[in-house]
């Protein structure tokens, strides 16, 4: 077999058949396929897409690139993972709230793609946290903690690991099959009894429509199911950035606040309900409300922030309270009215040019940099009252114009769109 006949078929419309993506993925991890080529294949797939076989195909190859996390416990081992967003840092949350409740949490992250940020970024945040440990480092903390966040290393998945990151460098991070890969090669080498994925819905993600986040979600649910790894797809509200703080340093802060039974409501309502399907799948609670009662008093009562802490120790984290931010500036509303829409892309390019986030795979990250938002979707604001604040690094932001206002009332946006059964 010969690469360019296997991305020229691709280009061309044709399948590949499970010989040849072995082929593909095999000779990317031995290096007998190239970065370039990759990603010219990675575009192919992009505008002609791949069936629900081929992406199972691929999705096994990634799996079978690397080594599965083993089981330290008896107890239910589950995840969650997000297609992206502005200001998603549920997962911040998550792991150590459901840590609190007898199931292990065995999370691998990635970084930002395109103007979504990452959730290593974002822990890498807190001064020494590690993201790169070994198989029987990250088994240790799941041991001790029941719950650890980290990256896909050269172990697990390591296929992904370099996919992942020339997708975000060539405009082909957007495809149903490439992102359904991504996100179930990671999730099934973590050794998983049940998956909630959070498919984002809107300008702030990599889903705008409901009709493209249906075919996401459907795509996750078949080929996990296949896989034998019960996937639960909740469609959510990405018009609008989660929370108030958009940006790296700025997010681990918010998700202390939530964190200590306080923080933007929508926040805690998305972490509650994505955590009270798993309890529920695992049946550790009978139902969602029962879960989700149990769940927020583990929020209340500070459990869930010890546990946060004691992760972020194990995985040589140094945290002691909120971050530093960078130089803040606000802008406040010349006249009253509504919210009435919220420029996504706006600020996640201003964050980028800001160093908070990438345009190349080896750019550094400035994690003080970031946004805030004063205001959601709906709001009414008075003459005077801060819109958003900007927190500059050393480079200064472009100037921004993310909040249109109305004079006229507007409905605020629902938080959870849809619920799709698991198998």
């Amino acid at each position: 077999m010969l690469t360019a006949n296997l991305i020229r078929t691709k280009r061309d419309g044709g399948v590949l058949n499970a010989e040849q993506w072995r082929f593909l993925i095999e000779g990317y991890c031995g290096g007998e396929v190239t970065d370039y080529q990759m990603s010219a294949l990675a575009m192919a797939i992009f505008f002609r897409g791949l069936d629900r076989r081929e992406t199972a195909e691929l999705t096994r190859c990634m799996v079978d690139s690397g080594e599965r996390l083993p089981r330290v416990s008896d107890r239910p081992r589950v995840d969650k993972h997000s297609t992206g967003g502005l200001g998603d840092k549920v997962s911040l949350i998550l792991a150590p709230l459901l840590a609190c409740c007898d199931v292990d949490v065995p999370m691998i992250s990635g970084r930002g793609l395109g103007r979504t940020g990452g959730t290593l970024d974002k822990l890498e945040s807190i001064p020494g946290y590690q993201t790169q440990l070994s198989i029987e480092q990250s088994s240790r903390v799941l041991k001790d903690v029941g719950c650890f966040i980290v990256g896909a290393t050269e172990s697990i998945a390591p296929a992904d690991r370099r996919l992942y990151g020339l997708r975000d460098v060539t405009a082909t991070v957007e495809s149903v099959g490439l992102i359904t890969a991504s996100i179930l090669s990671k999730k099934l080498a973590a050794s998983l009894d049940a998956l909630v994925m959070d498919v984002k819905v809107g300008s702030a993600g990599f889903m705008p429509s409901i009709q493209q986040a249906t075919e996401l979600a459907d795509s996750l649910r078949e080929v996990g199911v296949e896989a034998g790894l019960p996937t639960i797809p909740v469609l959510s509200d990405m018009d609008q950035p989660l929370g108030r703080a958009i940006g790296n340093a700025n997010e681990v802060n918010e998700s202390l606040d939530v964190l200590d039974g306080g923080g933007p409501e929508e926040v805690r309502a998305l972490t509650l309900r994505l955590s009270a399907e798993l309890l529920v799948a695992t049946k550790q609670a009978g139902d969602l409300q029962t879960a989700e009662g149990l769940l927020a008093r583990k929020l209340d009562s500070g459990e869930a922030r010890q546990r946060f802490e004691r992760m972020v120790h194990e995985q040589g984290g140094k945290l002691s309270g909120h971050l530093p931010l960078g130089k803040q500036r606000d802008t406040v509303a010349e006249r009253s009215g509504w919210v009435e829409s919220i420029d996504c892309p706006a600020i996640g390019d201003a964050i980028i040019s800001m160093g908070g986030g990438r345009r190349k795979t080896t750019d550094p990250v400035e994690p003080s940099v970031g946004i805030d938002l004063h205001f959601r979707v709906g709001d009414r604001v008075e003459t005077g009252q801060p819109l958003w604040t900007v927190y500059e690094g050393q480079v200064a932001c472009p100037p921004i114009q993310p909040v249109r206002m109305s004079e006229t009332s507007v409905p605020a946006r629902p938080l959870i769109l849809q619920r799709k059964s698991g198998g």
